[in-house]
């Protein structure tokens, strides 16, 4: 069955991301957007807390682009698994995905995703942190290794995802879904709508 669109544009926007998982996400919807990618230094300052990191990368990715589209509205955002309070990013190589993977293993984790709305030549900007609490199952090395070898977590903070292969490895969350895949929808589709730039599309 064809599933018809919940939303329209009202204003053309730009996703500051090159994550598939954000851009099938807002498509999903019924969206239009263009996409340009946007490299920000991703550095964690001395004694920078999660919500406060991603928030800050989530801003100067949005600032980056803004910067070559200035009448342009921006979607931005950063996301990152956090363990005792350390920022896991994405993983180097395949070793380091099992390492991350087998620190999780068994134990609760945080995902933080900063979000960030800008139009700059309207001096608008909106940015906002969600956090999602995750637990792992308790898994083997040679389950992990497995999961590392498909490839998955490869290009994923904290080395897993859960809306793909990763997702067995997940036992529970408390809070949004969708933050823990990159982008917390319910928080971002508010602000888009506060803003003007998109409205529910109007039933019959």
């Amino acid at each position: 069955m064809k599933v018809a669109p919940c939303f329209q544009n009202l204003l053309p926007f730009i996703l500051a991301s090159a994550s598939p998982r954000r851009k099938e996400m807002l498509a999903a919807l019924g969206l239009h957007f263009k996409v340009t990618a946007a490299e920000a230094d991703e550095q964690v300052w001395a004694e920078e807390n999660p919500q406060a990191y991603v928030t800050r990368i989530a801003k100067e990715k949005a600032r980056i682009v803004a910067s070559h589209h200035p009448e342009s509205w921006i979607l931005a955002a950063d996301t990152v698994v956090v363990l005792d309070g350390e920022i896991l990013g994405k993983p180097t190589d395949r070793e380091d995905a099992v390492s991350m993977l087998k620190r999780l293993n068994g134990r609760e984790h945080e995902v933080w995703t900063g979000f960030c709305i800008e139009q700059a030549g309207l001096g608008r900007e909106v940015c906002r942190a969600v956090k999602t609490d995750v637990w792992f199952a308790d898994l083997s090395e040679p389950v992990i290794r497995a999961y590392v070898r498909s490839g998955d977590p490869l290009d994923k903070a904290g080395s897993y995802g859960i809306q793909s292969q990763g997702g067995f490895m997940v036992r529970g969350i408390r809070g949004s879904y969708s933050n823990v895949v990159g982008l917390p929808l319910a928080e971002v589709i508010a602000e888009m709508t506060d803003l003007g730039l998109i409205e529910a599309i109007p039933t019959d």
